[in-house]
């Protein structure tokens, strides 16, 4: 008899034992048929829900690990072992197990409907023990954190919140150079860019300019994304070829934007004194940015660590957020910031009306001023080569 007939038949006898109210029998059932063949899991799956219904918990744990043994990646498995250690030794205990039943979850729309309530309360008091255990940590060492700078206040609270399992660990991930041995950093110190006064003193200046740009040019700020047909687009689906986020470019690939310069001369002036990033072909990019109403700019990362980005908010008719990595900051007039594109960030506009912002790229401060040359020349190098 074929096995697939053998355990048929198994089911339909334990099956028939649990019916008539003899659990006793069913387990001896499912052992006698683990003997013949000790390699299958459903047996063991079949035995751990026997136990547990003959209140037998650590029979039932026992059965769910034997299934673990032979796949330790069964989802079902798992998080039935974090129910049971839930019930045994409390949520802390459970905790751990459920969060590795988590990591290899099916997707919430293909979850089978009996999975949806365990998985739900898996992520609840995973939820609720990683909170618990950050707080734990946070009031254990508030005394020492008074000690030490804001900077590193804020670089330890993040630690503790992915010592505790909370949030996620963000690095770059730059889609076109990454350059070794410079750390990922959100928002770079002001301390690094002594131009910021210049820059920030010129908000009005720049804004008045914009707003010529926006009466004068209006279509010239064009869609940001704009994916050719028949190309993936991800998570850009929304805004691909949309004017909800649209652009205003007076540098763009390393090339001098004229006609947008001529219309923009004092912002242009400007930016020809910043340090900016000069890699011919590539950058520097500098821009108004402008954001629809209730537009959210998904996460998304960017080319290279090579340069960073600065933002300064130009028109900010309400509440705007900005999230790089862990951090999120609110723009606020007069107000720039610098931050590494290559670590996952999204914006949302949260106002009533447009939003929109100067973006500018800049060398990496970290970079020898040679570092660059020869950061230009490798770019220079790739052009050239697929130019050829």
């Amino acid at each position: 008899m074929a096995s697939a007939d053998v355990g048929a038949d198994i089911s339909a006898a334990v099956q028939a034992a649990l019916q008539r109210g003899d659990r006793a029998g069913a387990l001896a059932l499912l052992r006698e048929a683990e003997r013949a063949d000790p390699r299958d899991k459903a047996l063991k799956m079949q035995r751990a829900m026997v136990s547990r219904a003959l209140g037998d918990l650590a029979g039932a744990l026992a059965a769910l690990d034997d299934a673990l043994s032979l796949d330790p990646y069964d989802y079902v498995a798992l998080l039935s072992k974090g129910a049971l250690i839930e019930r045994t030794s409390g949520e802390r205990a459970a905790a751990a197990i459920y969060r590795n039943a988590l990591i290899i979850a099916p997707p919430e729309d293909e979850l089978p409907p009996p999975l949806r309530a365990p998985t739900a309360r898996a992520r609840e008091v995973t939820a609720r023990t990683q909170a618990a255990l950050e707080d734990h940590l946070k009031a254990r060492t508030d005394a020492v954190k008074a000690q030490v700078s804001p900077a590193a206040r804020r670089r330890f609270d993040e630690s503790v919140g992915i010592f505790a399992g909370r949030t996620k660990v963000y690095t770059q991930e730059p889609l076109l150079l990454h350059y070794p041995r410079l750390p990922a950093i959100p928002f770079y110190d002001r301390a690094l860019f002594p131009w910021f006064e210049e820059l920030e003193a010129a908000t009005d200046t720049i804004r008045g300019e914009l707003e010529g740009a926006l009466a004068a040019a209006k279509d010239d700020f064009a869609p940001y994304i704009a994916y050719p047909k028949g190309s993936p687009v991800n998570q850009w689906g929304e805004l691909n070829h949309s004017r909800k986020w649209s652009s205003f470019f007076l540098w763009k690939d390393g090339a001098r934007q004229d006609g947008a310069c001529r219309l923009c001369p004092k912002t242009a002036a400007l930016l020809e004194r910043l340090p900016l990033a000069y890699q011919p072909g590539y950058a520097p990019t500098a821009m108004f940015s402008a954001l629809d109403p209730h537009t959210r700019i998904p996460a998304h990362t960017g080319s290279t660590n090579v340069r960073l980005l600065c933002h300064l908010p130009l028109i900010l008719p309400g509440p705007a957020r900005f999230r790089v990595g862990n951090e999120t900051r609110e723009w606020k007039m007069g107000e720039a910031w610098v931050f590494d594109d290559t670590i996952e960030h999204e914006a949302w506009n949260d106002a009533d009306e447009l939003r929109v912002i100067l973006i500018l790229d800049l060398w990496n401060p970290l970079l020898e001023p040679e570092e660059q040359e020869l950061v230009k020349a490798l770019l220079a190098a790739r052009l050239e080569f697929y130019s050829g």
